[in-house]
């Protein structure tokens, strides 16, 4: 154990807090104290410089295991991201009537698909070129490639990467105990690249459980050059993860698959002990990077611990902010968020129809969510709400439409219509999730299409808005780009109920189970 040397290196990315090397090298510290490694996070390196970093880190530390995390692929958004604005570049192309949109919205396509695959093939080509140049010191280097992009695409990437490569889905710790033990790694949820497939399904076997201790900063700061990037700015929320797993089933998540549906707690005192040592270093802004902060009512007690642990803590003056199923809240537990600084959270609620939330597979009540959000308010949250909304998703029509705005109109009144931003999405398609074999079943995608492609022809399909509703919709966000784009979605609300008019919250709080209603139970 010595001998081994373990060199991360975060492939560059949106500058995010890299909680998964930094989970996996403190992980590894603890059971094999022995082990030199270091962190490199090309997050904080401009782009000119990748390449020289990389050699140069590579030539100082000579690796024997060299761990790469991707984090992105898919660059579908709802607002303007790395190469400018995919959505309004699409929707230009396919539903503008105006020549010389349809030829901007083409040319920013262009740009976008360009930039799209030229970060595709720099990220491959800096994990070939860490290879190569590790292998100048140690022959049997070795070489793992896993985090978000990977994991979601472990079946396209073996197509780009070097043999020999290990893909690791989902967490790591499992599989590095048993690499850096001599161990048979197998079964754990990877392959190898020209040694063996991946399993069928290999994304849907479950991880194993992990028992979770607060990470050890102090080590952290020796290892990772970097450090003090994220904590220079006041304004960089610093990650903190309560749990893992989703256990729902919602059509178009991958999430639940990735980590599981099996929800695992981390030991309260062990987190509460992590974000102390945060607390100490300056940071106050927090996120928790749950899948779902409350993933249902039994882990209610859960999150009130943490929150009553934290306020113990003496760390009163701290934000914080998480996805959070609001059907999961209770009036306690919104006292308790109040009290402990919450500053932001986004629901997923997708549709303020209930009837297309149940077709969706999600188990929200919509009608709970409405009353708990009052909790909320009462408790004293008077801070953002993002909503994430997905139009044109399965049946929809101008009713559900019409209950989806009296939706949002109901939690503009509970907060304040400057305190909640819809987040207009439009579900990018992605494999493994019951919207992708919805596909398949209904012909829009053949198996065998590869779902990296940002082909015209199918990236139609994989930014999911269908006909007839496809061109409405289409209509609507350009007119909204055009007379609002700074505040998109709330135009976008505002045309569709100047447009469509809104029903009765009761119809949008109603779904009446009718036969036909077996989408996604026939999938």
């Amino acid at each position: 154990m010595k001998t081994q040397r373990i060199l991360y290196c975060r492939l560059p990315c949106n500058p995010i807090f890299p909680i998964g090397i930094v989970y996996l090298s403190d992980h590894v510290h603890k059971l094999f104290p022995n082990i030199e490694q270091k962190i490199l996070d090309l997050g904080t390196v401009p782009p000119l410089d990748f390449k020289k970093t990389l050699k140069d880190c590579i030539d100082e530390f000579k690796p024997t295991l060299l761990i790469f995390s991707w984090r992105d692929i898919q660059i579908y958004a709802p607002v303007g991201g790395r190469s400018g604005n995919p959505l309004q570049n699409a929707f230009e192309v396919y539903y503008s009537q105006n020549i010389f949109t349809r030829l901007r919205g083409a040319l920013g396509g262009l740009k976008v698909v360009k930039d799209y695959y030229s970060e595709l093939w720099r990220n491959v080509n800096l994990i070939k070129l860490g290879f190569k140049q590790a292998r100048k010191y140690h022959s049997k280097v070795r070489v793992i490639v896993g985090g978000g992009a990977a994991s979601v695409f472990y079946e396209q990437v073996q197509y780009y990467l070097p043999r020999g490569t290990i893909v690791s889905v989902g967490e790591g710790e499992g599989l590095l105990k048993k690499l850096l033990s001599g161990q048979d790694f197998s079964n754990e949820r990877c392959y190898v690249i020209g040694e063996n497939q991946p399993r069928e399904r290999l994304i849907h076997e479950f991880p194993e459980p992990l028992y979770k201790t607060s990470c050890d900063y102090d080590y952290i700061e020796t290892i990772w050059n970097e450090f003090n990037y994220y904590f220079e700015e006041s304004d960089f929320y610093i990650g903190v993860q309560t749990k893992r797993g989703c256990p729902h089933n919602c059509c178009y998540c991958v999430y639940t698959v990735v980590e599981g549906k099996q929800v695992r707690i981390n030991p309260v005192n062990e987190v509460v002990k992590e974000m102390q040592q945060l607390y100490k270093r300056g940071i106050r802004n927090f996120w928790f990077t749950d899948a779902q902060f409350i993933p249902a009512r039994k882990f209610i007690k859960d999150a009130e611990e943490l929150l009553e642990e934290i306020i113990k803590s003496g760390m009163t003056d701290i934000n914080w902010a998480a996805y959070i199923r609001a059907d999961n809240l209770t009036p306690k537990l919104c006292d308790l968020m109040v009290k402990t600084g919450i500053s932001y959270f986004e629901i997923g609620i997708t549709s303020g129809s209930q009837e297309l939330v149940r077709k969706m597979r999600m188990g929200y009540n919509l009608k709970t969510v409405l009353q708990n959000c009052r909790f909320l308010k009462d408790a004293g949250f008077n801070s953002l709400v993002s909503v994430n909304y997905s139009f044109n998703v399965i049946d929809e029509t101008f009713d559900t439409i019409r209950q989806t705005i009296a939706y949002h109109r109901t939690l503009e009144e509970i907060f304040g219509k400057d305190k909640v931003e819809p987040a207009i999405f439009f579900i990018g398609l992605q494999p493994h999730t019951h919207l992708e074999e919805y596909a398949f079943q209904h012909k829009i995608l053949k198996p065998n299409y590869n779902p990296m492609s940002l082909m015209p022809w199918t990236a139609r399909k994989l930014l999911w808005n269908p006909e007839p509703l496809g061109s409405f919709f289409g209509e609507v966000c350009l007119q909204a780009w055009k007379k609002n784009p700074h505040d998109f979605g709330r135009e976008v609300m505002d045309i569709l109920e100047h447009k469509l008019g809104k029903s009765k919250i009761e119809q949008a709080l109603s779904a009446p189970i009718i036969s036909k209603e077996k989408h996604f139970s026939q999938v």
